[in-house]
């Protein structure tokens, strides 16, 4: 089972916008538009849009100073989504961590927001891959790493580009839809409940032993 992290199994994605309202005051938006634009997008894209919507550069330093800034705020508020605690433990499957982001930030989200023990060391990051969603590989890698072949592989995704990653990668996905308000991606299988997913892959290994 490979795991986004972002917005999947923590609530960071309000966070990580948060950060950006806090640093540029002239962004008329709200955390939840930003959200909808940026879910899943790596961070130099976000940064070159935002560039282009203020109509300005953004200073050389900004990068550092917005990681510093989602640190802060995810040391008072960082949490796991609604009901992950309970999933991790009723899954009994190898399991890893797939996410977009720096290896320093998805060890501090996993501590801070009890997830730590569940992965251990099976965390792969796109920085230590060098290659982003919606491209494959860091799914790719990340099953190798484990010793599985990608149709041995599950995806959970809550971003349109996690999902369209785990299917050029030829896995099959589950999207996380927790306010289940956009439309899902035509590939993935949907869900708004972590606490359904350990039914969800009872139900798909069963059917998939059949074929």
């Amino acid at each position: 089972m490979i795991f986004d992290l972002d917005g999947t199994l923590i609530d960071s994605e309000g966070i990580c916008n948060q950060a950006f309202l806090d640093l540029l005051p002239q962004l008329n938006d709200t955390v939840a538009s930003l959200t909808a634009r940026y879910r899943g997008k790596k961070l130099a894209l976000i940064l070159t849009d935002i560039e282009h919507r203020l109509c300005q550069t953004l200073p050389s330093a900004f990068e550092a100073r917005y990681r510093q800034r989602v640190a802060e705020l995810f040391s008072h508020d960082l949490k796991p989504m609604p009901g992950v605690l309970e999933m991790l433990e009723r899954i009994n499957f190898p399991k890893c961590i797939a996410s977009s982001g720096p290896p320093l930030k998805i060890r501090q989200a996993l501590q801070i927001s009890g997830l730590a023990p569940y992965f251990g060391d099976n965390i792969f990051s796109s920085y230590e891959v060098g290659s982003w969603k919606p491209e494959p590989g860091l799914f790719q890698h990340a099953a190798n790493a484990m010793g599985f072949m990608p149709s041995q592989c599950v995806v959970v995704e809550d971003s349109d580009v996690g999902i369209e990653a785990a299917e050029a990668a030829g896995m099959a996905a589950f999207q996380y839809m927790p306010n289940g308000d956009a439309l899902p991606c035509r590939s993935g299988v949907p869900f708004d409940d972590m606490s359904q997913l350990p039914l969800l892959l009872r139900h798909f290994a069963s059917s998939n032993q059949h074929h």
